[in-house]
């Protein structure tokens, strides 16, 4: 330690000194300088590098358990607790979330339907439950509305949407979005909170032209649509809180590149045994295909 501590601090102070200080011989330190690395010293060298690199990947989002997963499936096989050690030592962490207000608008006269997904959050083929919501981003222009469809099943943004304004117009935009790359089958069970915009008649009408059973949180339990409330933790914890956009249109490009090349693509999901929604998607066709082919 005290010849690691001369090596760093020679570009302010003689050598000589500090090894007078340190009490070590100037002779010892140059021998200590051409001694090979101890062989953990190098490998934690060495796979803190691939860390780092895993970590800048993610976008500065993984925490160890989601690192420890990419490099495993990158064929680097190491403990998690080195892992989590390593991290630590080299400052690289997570980047934290910020806890967000809700925008459910629930004082209307419209019809509400009963929460028939009753926090069954794991669906086991996919277009069986979607689950919606609304969120808003900030910008140097106002407010950005943005509503998303998620598949219970894989966790992937199946549809999207972003406007200036919370309204039927936006939550449709979404849901027509999702449709344009889904063809689900009658009793898709959709699951949203119960504000205005998803008990308007225009909503429930797209919904029931579709075959789509409704279903709605209670009153005030954001519990009942955790996973929609989750991705919008997860998108603001790793993305939005990080940002200043200056306009509506690149806020909306940002959040576009997030979850089209980011989220659905390359994001290790803990709860899919930490793969991406695409990649889980495809092992689960992978797995149809074999059986049927039986």
């Amino acid at each position: 330690m005290r010849f690691a501590f001369i090596h760093e601090e020679k570009a302010s102070c003689p050598i000589s000194v500090l090894c007078t200080v340190l009490g070590v011989s100037r002779s010892g330190y140059y021998a200590w300088t051409i001694r090979p690395a101890p062989a953990r010293e190098t490998s934690d060298a060495q796979l803190a590098v691939e860390i780092a690199t895993t970590h800048k990947r993610s976008r500065n989002t993984y925490g160890s358990p989601r690192v420890h997963r990419d490099l495993r499936a990158r064929g680097i096989y190491v403990g998690k607790k080195r892992v989590e050690r390593l991290m630590r030592e080299h400052g690289i962490a997570a980047k934290r979330r910020r806890r967000f207000r809700r925008t459910t608008e629930s004082k209307h006269l419209h019809p509400i339907a009963p929460n028939l997904l009753e926090r069954r959050f794991d669906a086991a083929r996919l277009n069986t439950a979607w689950v919606t919501d609304v969120t808003y981003v900030w910008t140097l222009e106002g407010w950005l509305y943005l509503a998303v469809i998620l598949d219970l099943c894989s966790r992937r943004v199946v549809g999207w949407a972003a406007s200036e304004n919370n309204d039927r117009h936006l939550a449709l935009a979404a849901l027509r979005c999702a449709l344009a790359d889904r063809t689900p089958s009658p009793g898709l069970l959709h699951h949203s909170d119960r504000g205005s915009t998803y008990a308007s008649d225009d909503y429930r009408n797209e919904l029931a032209t579709h075959g789509m059973i409704a279903s709605m949180s209670r009153k005030g339990d954001c519990w009942d649509n955790a996973v929609a409330e989750s991705f919008f933790a997860t998108l603001k914890g790793e993305l939005v809180d990080h940002e200043i956009y200056a306009t509506r249109r690149s806020a909306i490009a940002s959040i576009s590149e997030y979850i089209d090349v980011f989220y659905n693509t390359e994001r290790r999901h803990s709860s899919l045994d930490y793969v991406s929604p695409i990649e889980f998607e495809l092992k689960l066709k992978a797995r149809r295909i074999r059986r049927e082919a039986a």
